[in-house]
């Protein structure tokens, strides 16, 4: 049996095939740019990628982060369902079919073009990773804006994520499947910069501020539109509260709690 990781050169990538390593699983890592014993996988190559799912048994496809992205994910299913793939484990978004965010558009269409092979599955439905907000305390000085109110986020780390997805890969009775993995609380951005606040030992404070001025701001700072969007869009929804219910499925995955955001905060300042 075959397992295939795409996108194991990427950020979540790395952190599933380290899980995957450590749980004694074989797999194959595929990328754009495969390391030594890989495989290239390149979804905008449709030809490409009937060559590499030649014999693989279980595939676990993360999703990318193409404009044309449900295209490219498209271009893997059908060819998953051509080299007779037997399972397919797909990050995806939370509530992916029912979410009003743009993002969960092309999640939900992935997962649609999934069902429609009748290939068994598996989708673990992320919400955001901490890493998301704590990657920006860098070049944050003292004020975190968003458009998000007092909406509340239940997200989690990347690695708890991560390990997840190792542990649906190598455990039996997945199979059909969707998963609402969130973190074990929810949070505000206002507690968030509390947090960092008194980790970091300086003054921190959240300001929410109106949709299209955060858009303008992204803009200015050279974000393209499309992603200015996007990052907009999901603060906005935060704060309708898209992203707020506390799920248990990752903590019965991983079983136990998630990684708490004071300690993706501490990771962050160095503390």
């Amino acid at each position: 049996m075959t397992t295939l990781l795409t996108g194991a050169n990427g950020q979540l990538g790395t952190l599933i095939a380290k899980h995957l390593a450590e749980r004694g699983a074989s797999f194959v890592a595929g990328s754009r740019t495969p390391s030594q014993g890989g495989r290239q996988v390149d979804f905008a190559d449709p030809a490409g990628l009937a060559q590499a799912f030649d014999g693989v048994t279980k595939l676990i496809l993360i999703s990318t982060s193409a404009e044309d992205r449900l295209t490219q994910h498209r271009n893997a299913v059908d060819a998953a369902q051509r080299a007779g793939v037997g399972h397919i484990i797909y990050t995806s978004v939370t509530e992916a079919p029912q979410s009003p965010l743009a993002l969960a558009v092309d999640h939900k269409g992935t997962e649609e073009a999934i069902r429609a092979t009748g290939i068994p599955f598996t989708f673990l439905r992320n919400n955001m990773y901490h890493e998301n907000y704590t990657a920006q305390l860098a070049h944050t000085p003292d004020t975190f804006l968003t458009a998000a109110g007092s909406g509340l986020l239940a997200s989690a780390s990347r690695d708890d994520f991560a390990l997840a997805a190792a542990v649906v890969a190598t455990t039996p009775g997945h199979e059909n499947a969707a998963y609402e993995l969130t973190g074990s609380t929810a949070w505000t951005f206002d507690e968030f910069a509390a947090t960092v606040a008194e980790i970091a030992g300086k003054p921190f404070a959240h300001k929410s501020i109106p949709a299209a001025d955060l858009r303008a701001g992204y803009v200015a700072a050279g974000l393209p539109g499309h992603a200015a969007d996007l990052y907009t869009d999901i603060y906005v929804h935060i704060g309708n509260g898209a992203l707020a219910e506390v799920r248990p499925d990752l903590e019965k995955i991983i079983g136990r709690p998630s990684v708490p955001l004071a300690d993706a905060v501490r990771a962050a300042v160095g503390r």
